[in-house]
């Protein structure tokens, strides 16, 4: 990089501190962050423990936040001193142009992070897989995404935990739900949620002829104890079942896994991931406890978007985005028309570039 080519990008990255800045306002967040200080240090301050849980997660979010604002802004003003006393085509110039990448990288992800400002953007998720119409075909198209958002999730260095996992009669999954768990994974995974539409040339059609299959992705956060909700054993009823999974020694060989039905809403949840009975309860309780929570807010609170987004039919004409392997290879978003040519690629987890225009293009609702 030429000396000008530096310089501009160091104005860029300047301009992007004082926006966010203006957007995030740190002198008002620190003046919150004081009141809710105090307030932690009252005596009586965890006899309301959900409340305390709560205070809490808002203060550490605001710290956070502020402090890695100030950290960006320290990275570049050290950077532009350094640019001043460096010289052009040597070993420290490089290092320097290495420095000025890295940095804007960290700062565009600062941005998301400050667009993921919802209510339950920073919580953990969970994810439900469920094939459509078509047997075998949209089973197997099912499992390709489960392992999709599975190398997603280790792209992210998130950890990756399946509560329940129902195999295919000949291929693929039936049905599948996963808990993500890292900063934001909410606020990202969000915007998967919908029907993910394949054309491919089928691996089961003997005559070689071209399929499209349908999948759905829902996502909700992981609440726990942000929200009391009172579940009466009396409108539970619980099943247990013997573990199914993909073979071998993961499969479990006593009844331990767990669905319960909430009959009032005939809300249904499943865990078999533990050997445990007991645990696979207590997992699903808290699965089953995390739906309920945003069905009580969507009866609440009226002016919030429906948190579990449009429920289409998982069918032709109500896809997010299209994946296509014949007769050319493209993957598009119809929501942002944000598309990408390596098919290959984002099958192996790389869809940062269809999650980040989709909360740029402002749709990111709760």
């Amino acid at each position: 990089m030429e000396r000008y080519d530096v310089n501009k990008m160091i104005n860029e990255l300047k301009q992007s501190i004082e926006d966010f800045k203006n957007a995030i306002q740190p002198e008002k967040l620190e003046k919150k962050y004081i009141e809710l200080n105090e307030l932690m240090q009252q005596p009586d301050f965890w006899s309301n423990t959900n409340e305390a849980k709560k205070v809490t997660k808002a203060a550490n979010s605001i710290r956070s936040r502020v402090d890695h604002l100030n950290q960006l802004k320290t990275k570049v003003k050290n950077l532009i001193d350094w640019a001043e006393i460096s010289e052009e085509q040597t070993e420290e110039w490089e290092i320097l142009e290495t420095d000025l990448h890295a940095l804007e990288k960290e700062i565009k992800a600062f941005e998301l992070e400050t667009i993921l400002n919802g209510t339950y953007d920073e919580n953990n998720a969970i994810i439900e897989i469920h094939p459509g119409a078509g047997g075998t075909e949209s089973q197997d198209w099912a499992e390709m995404l489960y392992r999709l958002y599975s190398r997603y999730g280790q792209r992210k260095k998130y950890k990756v935990e399946v509560l329940d996992y129902q195999s295919g009669d000949e291929a693929g999954i039936k049905s599948v739900t996963m808990l993500v768990k890292g900063p934001y994974a909410y606020g990202y995974l969000k915007a998967e949620r919908g029907v993910h539409r394949l054309v491919r040339i089928s691996p089961f059609d003997s005559n070689a002829r071209r399929h499209t299959s349908f999948a759905s992705i829902d996502v909700i956060p992981e609440i726990n104890d942000e929200i009391d909700v009172d579940i009466k054993d009396e409108d539970l009823k619980v099943d247990v079942y013997r573990s199914s999974g993909a073979g071998g020694q993961s499969v479990n060989t006593t009844d331990s896994a767990v669905r319960i039905t909430h009959l009032p809403t005939n809300i249904v949840v499943t865990c078999q991931n533990e050997r445990s009975q007991l645990k696979n309860k207590e997992t699903a309780m808290s699965l089953l406890k995390a739906k309920l929570a945003i069905e009580e807010i969507k009866r609440q609170e009226a002016a919030i978007k429906d948190i579990k987004g449009e429920q289409k039919d998982i069918a032709w004409g109500s896809q997010i985005r299209s994946y296509v392997f014949h007769p050319y290879q493209m993957v598009k978003d119809h929501r942002t028309n944000y598309e990408v040519g390596n098919v290959d690629l984002v099958m192996d987890g790389d869809i940062d570039g269809f999650i980040n225009a989709y909360l740029k293009a402002g749709d990111a609702s709760e």
